[in-house]
């Protein structure tokens, strides 16, 4: 494989996007990651618009919302999904009274859930913007909890018309032959709290509206609460709860380690390679089962037999972490310790999973991906082409299995990725059948880089195993340091935003979640559709509802 993607030979130098955003940028910011032009509030849709067409930037990123003494700010992160580290911010401030910005929603449609949520937690509002309404909290919430002036101590009112009853009759509308139907939050297909609000005609999904926020945990505020050194690393584990810690705890890794500095000691780096490989088995062998469970009904035999795999795994990262999924193994600087000893046991006993594991991909195969009944509920269902996938931001295999060919791993290089042989997995069937494919063919390539990872470890001098930089035992940023920096999870791109004020902890902590952006895709996949194929569409998403609402 490549081990970087070349520059694109038409990239535009910082002069030519001051060129071209012209007379509308008012100012410049200095973020480490991308060079920033502030705008006018009211000039959002033309920049972005000629940033995307004319440069070429059609991957927004993330929406980060914060507040200042005296302004309001929202930074659009930009990338191109044909070069990720080509990045452009464009900062809008707005005044502490009057915080209205004009909605990047017509330019880009993953605009829609991340203005909600600015909109939602710091009190920003987007003119223009098709539905700007409360995502996370409750539509009754009073006052946006990230703003300065928000009163924690004070009570929620509810607003409830008196003696109303709670539970509704059904009620039918003489010229509408449409149902209403509520699916979740409480049901085992939404893989968590999920409410999916569908309108249908007959048997066919005429509009699908989900809902979501009922996990959300004020991640991004205890994160802002906490010290860069010591106290943030463990709350990554708690995102994508169920096999991506390490990957999640490598995002928040990446970004502290780019804003303060530190250079991470090579062997580290190729344990860190390694972990966050097993835990992408481990997501994607998850993914496999429920998603088979959730399209035929198969438990004994899929089901199980994923998780017999999984917990193999789970075992390895046991030994090596001392957990099974909170890890909090990875420091900034590095990881925790080095393999557990007797080292040549765990060697030993990784390897023998990897020899086992093509045996078992094949027996996956003959399962599921030849099965009739699998085929047809899968193949030409839940179909995403690949513009429609730009424009709402998907990534990894939800993006690759649309025929886009994006992998920070590769393409973004960092840990030890670019110094060994693997492929990015792609594939142009845009459904949910590509999906499955993609990810069992992403095991694979995992196992090749865990097999690499073991070589050079067991080969290693053992004067030479490194495992953490020298970090100051606190850390201090210089004042207003602003980064972005992501990392390739096994949902998609999983990044941080974070800016500093001087002081030990994050003024502003961002969590960019793979999933928040895939699942706003869920209404383009099954508008058309049957209720069965909603069911495997959101499945094929392999969303977990931990990092959606964060």
């Amino acid at each position: 494989m490549s081990t970087g993607i070349e520059r694109q030979p038409d990239q535009l130098t910082e002069d030519d996007l001051e060129a071209l955003i012209g007379d509308r940028a008012i100012g410049r910011d200095d973020h480490m990651n991308a060079p920033a032009f502030v705008i006018n509030p009211d000039e959002v849709q033309d920049v972005l618009f000629d940033l995307r067409e004319q440069a070429g930037y059609d991957h927004l990123s993330c929406v980060t919302a914060q507040q200042y003494d005296d302004r309001y700010e929202s930074i659009y992160h930009l990338k191109k999904y044909s070069d990720p580290t080509d990045e452009v911010s464009i900062v809008v401030p707005t005044t502490r009274s009057d915080p209205v910005s004009e909605s990047a929603e017509p330019v880009f449609r993953t605009a829609d859930w991340h203005e909600r949520e600015a909109y939602d937690l710091v009190g920003i509002e987007y003119a223009d913007h098709p539905d700007l309404r409360r995502i996370l909290l409750p539509e009754t919430w009073q006052g946006h909890p990230l703003s300065d002036d928000y009163d924690q101590t004070k009570p929620q009112v509810v607003t409830l018309s008196e003696h109303a009853n709670p539970i509704q009759p059904d009620h039918e509308d003489a010229e509408s032959d449409t149902m209403f139907l509520n699916i979740g939050p409480h049901h085992p297909a939404t893989h968590g709290v999920l409410h999916v609000e569908t309108v249908l005609d007959g048997e066919t999904v005429v509009d699908v509206d989900p809902d979501i926020g009922y996990l959300h945990r004020c991640e991004e505020q205890m994160c802002q609460e906490g010290t860069y050194r010591h106290q943030i690393m463990p709350y990554p584990d708690r995102w994508d709860y169920v096999s991506s810690g390490l990957l999640n705890e490598w995002a928040y890794a990446r970004a502290i380690e780019d804003m303060a500095d530190i250079e991470v000691p090579e062997y580290a780096q190729v344990i860190r390679t390694m972990g966050a490989e097993l835990c992408r088995i481990a997501s994607h062998m998850l993914a496999l089962g429920t998603f088979a469970l959730d399209v035929y009904g198969e438990f004994t035999a899929i089901f199980m037999y994923t998780f017999r795999d999984r917990e193999v795994v789970q075992d390895i990262l046991e030994d090596l972490t001392g957990q099974r999924m909170m890890f909090n193994y990875f420091r900034v600087g590095g990881v925790a310790w080095d393999l557990p000893e007797p080292r040549e046991e765990f060697i030993e006993k990784t390897r023998d999973f990897l020899d086992e594991l093509p045996a078992k991909v094949d027996e996956y195969h003959d399962m599921v991906t030849s099965n009739e009944i699998f085929q047809t509920r899968c193949i030409d269902t839940g179909v995403i082409e690949p513009e429609v996938a730009k424009q709402y931001g998907c990534t990894g295999p939800v993006a690759r299995a649309s025929g886009i060919d994006y992998d920070l791993r590769r393409d973004d290089p960092y840990g030890y990725y670019e110094n060994l042989e693997w492929d990015v997995v792609t594939r142009e069937g845009c459904d949910n059948y590509a999906r499955v494919l993609a990810r069992m063919e992403e095991v694979e390539e995992s196992a090749k880089i865990i097999e690499q990872c073991l070589d050079l470890l067991e080969e290693w001098p053992e004067d030479e195993r490194e495992v953490q930089a020298n970090v100051p035992r606190t850390l201090k940023p210089d004042a207003d340091a602003e980064t972005y920096r992501a990392v390739e999870a096994a949902k998609g791109e999983l990044g941080i935003y974070m800016r500093s004020d001087g002081t030990d902890k994050p003024a502003r902590f961002k969590i960019r979640s793979p999933c928040f952006s895939n699942l706003q895709v869920l209404p383009e996949m099954s508008e058309g559709e049957y209720v069965p194929d909603l069911i495997a569409s959101l499945g094929s998403l392999d969303i977990v509802l931990g990092e959606v609402d964060r």
